[in-house]
């Protein structure tokens, strides 16, 4: 195995984007392969979109989008940072790898399924914990701009929007690929790379 002198990464999300869970996905194929620790953190495209020009779908969907990152949070400061890559890992499984739409149903069965309280469902309209939240994103956001969106993805504390993908690079090919980002996230010059998609993202 290629070493790499990788030792953390920080990974924010919205269980809503279909590309940062494909690119967690990716990073659970890294820890297999590399030596590395991952932090998860929350960040909100509900957030992120607050007083821009929406059209009403996209706009319907971001009103939405405060539910389940809402319930994350909740969790978060009730029973600990170590419930929040399980509550992901059962939402996104629901929303993106199920295609299941209906926020109310993917919170009650991710509490479930992560063995929490189902009374932290309540918290999807609640703006109780909205503080903490906002302070989750705003720690991701700040290492990025706020031009950009979800995952931001720290090497070693340095951030950057993505890697966006549309596939999941399995075993050494997600290795080769992580190693190739560090490689890019050392050099301290560096910002972009950027092309337009030509096609949309598969989970399988």
């Amino acid at each position: 195995m290629p070493e790499t002198t990788v030792s953390k990464a920080d990974f924010w999300f919205d269980p809503l984007c279909p590309f940062a869970w494909i690119t967690s996905r990716w990073v659970g194929e890294v820890e297999e392969v590399r030596d590395i620790q991952t932090e998860w953190h929350v960040m909100s495209l509900a957030v992120l979109n607050e007083g821009r020009e929406l059209d009403p779908g996209y706009r319907e969907a971001m009103d939405k989008a405060w539910g389940p990152v809402r319930v994350i949070i909740a969790a978060r400061e009730q029973h600990g940072d170590q419930v929040i890559k399980p509550l992901y890992d059962a939402m996104g499984s629901l929303i993106h790898d199920g295609g299941e739409k209906d926020f109310g149903i993917v919170i009650s069965k991710a509490l479930a399924e992560c063995g929490l309280p189902p009374g932290l469902a309540a918290e999807a309209s609640s703006d109780a914990f909205d503080a903490q939240l906002r302070a989750s994103h705003e720690e991701g956001i700040s290492l990025v701009g706020q031009d950009v969106g979800t995952p931001v993805v720290a090497f070693n504390g340095t951030a950057f929007f993505g890697p966006v993908l549309t596939r999941i690079p399995r075993g050494e090919e997600a290795g080769r690929l992580w190693d190739a980002a560090v490689t890019l996230a050392a050099y301290p010059h560096f910002f972009e790379i950027k092309r337009s998609r030509t096609e949309s993202p598969e989970f399988n």
